[in-house]
């Protein structure tokens, strides 16, 4: 029996999730329609089992030939072992981690009935909550050859599709496969955030936290926590109200008017009036006014909490925070300027002084924070809006005297520019979903344009208005001294840096991740298929740092591009690519380019974009795989390389300008040069012509 199991590639999949996340649902589907022969660890007619009884029916299941499902939580690495422990010669074990939103686990709990453990109603919200605090994600080095994450639906299904379509001698790929590496905060303790959400300021939580939860529920989509396809949402203080003491009354009539006025402007992005006191009296004026006008609670409300903490603190995920600053856009002074100036560090100061040095009262100014600054990175923040409100305070600079004619035009104004402001955020933002051919990150020195025509930019990991100076610094090559090149990296050239080494913080670029790469497209592409396969171990900058211990990465990027590549050639058989490197990078983070060789591309405008890819600039990614394996180190070219003449990357003619090559190149037909054509150094479908 123990040769028949080895002949089945029989696998152990332990299912991970709290109540509420589909693990049974999955074990039904797949058992349903897989020709393998599977069988889960339940007893008793279909009853669950203790833990002993379920690993006696696996044992048990394993030596009749059969696959396993491992139905439970599985949610810490103690829970587990047992059950990895049935792993052995013939026999794999994965996991499948249905890490969904806790909401959507918590709703399907709660509305179970009849089930055999009471998990259901309100006890089920409060235990599922309990799991999710303690909960332990899986690691491959816990013994599992494979580990398969699941965010939400389409990715449960694409997983149930995997494991349907296995045949009793089929295998699957090992390693780690879709994980964001989501921080535990992601998902906090839900009940915390059901009871702050529309809270009434000096009410009682109880009848509030049920009516929350009830409203998330129906409404999970507009509160999933950690997901990039969170809704666009804006959380701003009351600006004039505190140290400009403006009346109370007269500001909370103007911001539901506002607020009333601009949300059929935003889609379904939200408005969040935020203040840290649980008695604040603006709170509880805005709350009541907007409920009397009947404006829709899930898109304006109020909040209690910290505006620079609010999604680790607070579990609200805000993408845009408004600040109400002073005329000198400085730090300093007190309340939410100083708290936002000291949480965001010094790069909010530096942005802000690229768009604007003083601000008048009525005015706004739209920050976008750079990828190194701490609110981006903790709180999910891409950026500050800076507004002046008007000024009642006598002891503060241009005091209105009590004028509240003009002092309420001048705050219709700010929240007038405020609202513009985030609305140009959401605009601007959604012309660019997840994931699009055009959304990533560009190495090739390319300036980023603040026009409508090609304002394509990764969410978060660039400051839009400092990369406006491409400078990359100074570049001094010693490689004749034997030293190693020093290069000074400016503030746009670190975004690949930041996306290798937190891709889950960057979704809405990143189309692939493991322990050791990153995969995402180029933002400006120089073909019609280009993205980049980055490293993520720290101190490779680029092809220079790389040395024989480092082989093995090497190799594995080599393997996800070709991955790539065999992808792009399904869509488009007649397609061409090389993978290599650059010499010396524009961009710090070492970083394959996998790039097809049409070069049909606008975002190819000079002979730098050229000859980087289409001289011996551009080193072969076979070529350094054989010359780290030879000799500890790969060779690099000389940047002169890049003030070449332009010639044709097949019949080497040369062109006096980017146009006049561009259209030879479209029609040119023949065959590459020779060394090209040698060693693989092209990649392309067998009847392809080269």
């Amino acid at each position: 029996m123990e040769d028949s199991a080895e002949k089945t590639n029989q696998i152990v999949v332990l299912l991970i999730g709290p109540p509420g996340s589909g693990k049974s649902t999955f074990c039904d589907t797949v058992m349903r329609s897989s020709l393998r022969p599977w069988s889960r660890d339940i007893i008793n007619n279909g009853k669950a089992g203790t833990k002993a009884q379920c690993l006696k029916m696996a044992t048990s299941s394993l030596k009749e030939g059969k696959s396993v499902f491992i139905d439970r939580c599985n949610l810490d690495r103690e829970q587990r072992s047992e059950f990895v422990k049935l792993g052995g010669p013939g026999i794999e074990v994965h996991a499948v981690v249905l890490e969904l939103p806790a909401q959507v686990c918590i709703s399907r709990s709660v509305k179970r009935t009849g089930h055999e453990g009471n998990l259901q109603g309100g006890r089920a919200a409060a235990v599922v909550n309990r799991m999710l605090q303690s909960k332990e994600l899986p690691k491959v080095n816990e013994g599992f050859s494979r580990v398969m994450f699941c965010y939400n639906d389409a990715d449960v299904e694409n997983a149930v599709n995997t494991y349907s379509k296995l045949g009793p001698m089929d295998t699957l790929p090992s390693g780690c496969f879709g994980e964001k590496k989501s921080d535990t905060k992601s998902q906090p303790g839900i009940m915390k955030f059901f009871k702050k959400v529309n809270a009434l300021p000096g009410s009682s939580s109880s009848n509030e936290g049920t009516n929350a939860m009830r409203k998330a529920n129906e409404k999970t989509e507009n509160f999933r926590l950690g997901s990039a396809d969170i809704v666009h949402t804006l959380a701003f203080p009351s600006v004039s109200t505190a140290d400009f003491q403006f009346d109370l009354e007269k500001a909370s009539d103007i911001i539901v008017e506002k607020a009333e006025e601009f949300l059929p402007k935003v889609g379904t992005a939200r408005l969040v009036l935020v203040d840290l006191s649980h008695g604040s009296k603006i709170l509880s004026l805005v709350k009541a006014k907007a409920s009397q006008k009947n404006i829709d609670s899930e898109r304006f409300f109020t909040f209690v909490g910290d505006i620079t903490k609010l999604r680790s603190e607070g579990g609200l995920h805000c993408n845009v925070i408004a600040n109400a600053t002073n005329w000198r856009l400085k730090p300093g002074g007190g309340g939410v300027n100083a708290a936002i100036f000291k949480a965001a560090g010094p790069d909010l100061e530096t942005a802000t002084r690229v768009r604007a040095n003083t601000l008048l009262p009525g005015k706004a100014v739209v920050v976008p924070l750079p990828s190194t600054c701490p609110l981006l990175n903790a709180e999910g923040i891409t950026h500050v809006i800076h507004v002046l409100g008007p000024n009642m305070n006598p002891n503060r600079p241009d005091n209105l005297s009590n004028d509240y004619t003009k002092g309420c035009k001048t705050l219709r104004e700010a929240y007038t520019s405020l609202f513009e402001g985030f609305l140009s955020v959401v605009q601007d933002q959604s012309k660019f979903p997840k994931r699009s051919n055009q959304t990533a990150v560009s190495d090739s020195g390319e300036h980023i344009k603040e026009d409508s025509e090609r304002n394509k930019k990764y969410k978060g990991s660039q400051d839009k208005a400092v990369t406006n100076n491409m400078e990359s610094g100074s570049l001094e090559d010693t490689r004749d001294s034997g030293k190693k090149m020093s290069k000074e990296w400016s503030t746009w050239a670190l975004a690949l840096h930041t996306i290798a080494m937190h891709p889950e913080r960057h979704e809405n670029v990143v189309l692939e991740f493991s322990d050791n790469i990153v995969v995402i497209n180029d933002q400006y592409p120089k073909a019609r298929k280009h993205v980049l396969v980055l490293a993520r171990q720290e101190s490779l900058d680029g092809l220079e740092d790389v040395r024989k211990e480092n082989l093995q990465l090497l190799q594995e990027m080599h393997n996800v591009g070709l991955k790539w590549v065999d992808r792009f050639q399904n869509e488009d058989a007649s397609l061409i690519f090389r993978l290599g490197y650059h010499s010396v990078p524009s961009m710090r983070q070492l970083h394959l380019h996998v790039i097809s060789q049409d070069f049909d591309s606008d975002s190819l405008k000079n002979k730098k974009h050229w000859n980087s890819f289409t001289s011996s600039f551009f080193r072969d990614s076979v070529d350094v795989l054989e010359e780290v394996k030879s000799q500890g180190k790969a060779n690099v070219a000389s940047e002169d390389l890049l003030k070449g003449e332009l010639r044709c990357n097949r019949c080497r003619s040369a062109h006096p300008n980017i146009p006049k090559l561009k259209s030879h190149v479209r029609s040119c037909r023949s065959q590459f040069p020779e060394h090209v054509l040698q060693n693989s150094r092209l990649v392309a479908r067998p009847e392809t012509k080269l």
